[in-house]
């Protein structure tokens, strides 16, 4: 059975630990920091995430589950990613199941360390990856469209 995240003290510190290399531009390449509004506040919102690259698109996965950065795109439909000096606001779509498949096994191969929150594995059946998308959605990051603003997130956390 896959393990539950939790917020713990200790996973607040690695994760500030995780948002300092980032605005620093060390770290793996697919690390980024992940800003959205928040869907009952409108404050925003900051943690690390990883983008996977597949066939020149752009993808987030929810390795941990249904997190409130996930709920917090679902209802934004954009969300904000840096890496050094660099930011972008890009909309996202959600995937279904079968077109997750590719993206959740290439996101289990390249990211080990969460492979504990999954049930399944990088070999496992693509019917029993399909069952990981709705414990583990993913999305694709698009380019906002001609005219719409960019919105001006800062980092609260």
């Amino acid at each position: 059975m896959a393990r539950t995240y939790r917020t713990t003290p200790g996973t607040r510190m690695i994760n500030s630990v995780f948002q300092a290399m980032i605005r620093l531009g060390l770290g793996k390449e697919y690390r980024h920091i992940l800003t959205v509004r928040g869907r009952r506040t409108g404050n925003p919102y900051s943690t690390p995430v990883d983008v996977m690259q597949r066939d020149g698109q752009r993808w987030l996965v929810a390795a941990y589950g249904v997190t409130n950065w996930v709920r917090n795109a679902r209802a934004a439909g954009q969300v904000t990613l840096s890496r050094g000096r660099r930011s972008e606001t890009l909309r996202v779509a959600e995937l279904g199941p079968e077109d997750s498949i590719p993206v959740l096994r290439q996101y289990l191969r390249e990211v080990p360390v969460t492979q504990p929150y999954f049930d399944e594995t990088p070999d496992s059946p693509d019917q029993q990856i399909a069952a990981e998308a709705p414990r583990h959605p993913v999305f694709v990051l698009l380019p906002r469209g001609d005219g719409e603003p960019e919105e001006n997130f800062h980092a609260n956390n």
